[in-house]
């Protein structure tokens, strides 16, 4: 029998009581996405730089996407069903870079930034007074003094540990700040909804060139570790890993409109003229797909796609996600693919800034493990990527982390990009993590101690609130 202090019995005591009455406030979890069983047959159509394609076109197109890759149904079972779910055009003519880790990412955005010639529209969670976050600050404040007009929208919670003259700072030289649902109620431009926060991590520069992914503006990337509720530098603690993907062509128009649409939705100021939407040009060959979900939706359009893509996988899911709490849809489709033979594979951490997050997503590895999924922890850093490779084809980068707070909750980006050629690099970054991880077997699993078995128990009853 498990032994413990009396003071930490007492503390258990609390925490189930208290667990269990939340749990009888919500006796039954919501359904978060519709019945996917019911897929449109209509064909896809692709939308180009002067418009949508033919079906001809379109078909042509998707077919030379499939020649090199794995042996896969996901474009005629899969593609239909995600523009009926998300309405967003699957665009040709694009330009994707992937980018791996903070300082990939932060070089080629200032690069950006300074080469900004009318606008630059960012969307952060977390924007932190450091190294990094002072770096961005001056060059947003610079581009704004030659007279390119910036706007910037910021989590309220995220950005709750900033100080407000950080913000003050650049509001005093130009930039439009936006404060996404402000904790403040008494400073609330719309219906206080605390609960509802921008998770999106998105830069548009002059309506040409976007970047977007799970990376925060924070020192965390470089060196440090962060911990829940206090953002803390460290230099002796471990880096970041992230993902973030650099987009040109024509999807970035449907991610300006994304932006704009929260704007507006946050009531924010009137935004100065400029040319948000110039006329678009063909700069590559990728097919990409802009995927935002919003609490104010029915259900996540983001996790909808997922479940229906891994739903459709016929050889393999390659899963990297930093705070993993699946909701039973997502446990049985996971089972259900490994059931019919794909290779299921998910990389997760070792360590994190949530204890209850990781001890939640950690309550169902026995459950995945016994069904066939593979179950994989990433060393020495803390994992925040949020990636998802089917069949080698059907791509996924963005903010959406696979928990109950993403699905529900909070506003999220994803672009989904197609084709065997970015497959290949989403692949490689997949093995490249997986040589520095640690798999978790069953026999393994079984042998852990009381103590961890009792901490996934717990965090699993606030998995809804986490």
């Amino acid at each position: 029998m498990l032994q413990m202090p009396l003071g930490q019995a007492a503390q258990l005591k609390c925490l189930l009581f208290v667990a269990l009455l939340c749990l009888a406030g919500c006796s039954s979890l919501p359904t978060i996405v519709p019945d996917l069983a019911r897929a449109p047959r209509q064909p896809v159509q692709l939308q180009g730089v002067h418009g949508p394609l033919t079906p001809a076109q379109s078909k042509a197109i998707l077919e030379g996407l499939g020649r090199h890759g794995q042996e896969t149904g996901i474009f005629d079972r899969h593609l239909a069903r995600e523009e009926a779910i998300v309405g967003s055009p699957l665009t040709t003519g694009n330009r994707v870079l992937l980018l791996q880790n903070g300082p990939a990412t932060y070089g080629a955005m200032l690069e950006a930034i300074t080469a900004a010639r009318d606008h630059i529209n960012m969307e952060t969670y977390i924007l932190e007074d450091d190294e990094v976050g002072q770096r961005f600050a001056q060059a947003l404040i610079d581009k704004q003094q030659q007279g390119v007009q910036v706007n910037l929208i910021r989590d309220s919670v995220g950005t709750r540990g900033t100080p407000a003259s950080f913000f003050q700072k650049l509001a005093d030289a130009g930039v439009r700040v936006l404060e996404f649902n402000p904790i403040n109620p008494f400073v609330a431009r719309k219906e206080w909804e605390l609960n509802q926060r921008d998770h999106r991590k998105l830069l548009i520069v002059d309506g040409r060139k976007a970047f977007l992914g799970g990376i925060n503006i924070s020192s965390v990337y470089a060196s440090g570790s962060a911990k829940q509720g206090r953002r803390v530098q460290d230099a002796d603690g471990p880096t970041w890993r992230d993902t973030d993907l650099q987009l040109e062509g024509p999807v970035v128009a449907e991610l300006q409109k994304l932006f704009l649409a929260t704007w507006a939705a946050q009531k924010g100021d009137p935004l100065a003229t400029r040319r948000y939407f110039p006329p678009t040009q063909a700069v590559g060959q990728e097919v990409v797909r802009a995927i935002g979900s919003s609490p104010d939706e029915a259900y996540s359009l983001i996790y909808a796609t997922l479940l229906s893509a891994i739903g459709s996988a016929q050889t393999s899911v390659l899963l990297t996600n930093a705070y993993f709490v699946p909701d039973p849809q997502l446990l049985a489709t996971l089972e259900a693919a490994a059931a019919r033979g794909v290779d299921v594979r998910l990389i997760l951490p070792s360590q994190t800034d949530s204890w209850l997050v990781f001890h939640a997503g950690r309550g169902y590895y026995e459950q995945l493990l016994r069904a066939g999924v593979k179950l994989y922890e990433r060393r020495g850093v803390i994992l925040h990527s949020k990636t998802v490779l089917v069949d080698g084809v059907w791509a996924t980068v963005g903010s959406t982390n696979l928990d109950w707070r993403s699905f529900l909750h909070n506003h999220e980006l994803n672009a989904v990009v197609l084709g065997a050629d970015f497959g290949k690099q989403v692949q490689a970054m997949f093995e490249k993590d997986l040589a520095e991880s640690d798999e978790i077997t069953l026999a393994q699993w079984q042998k852990r101690p009381i103590k961890n078995r009792l901490k996934e128990y717990l965090a699993r009853m606030w998995a809804y609130w986490l």
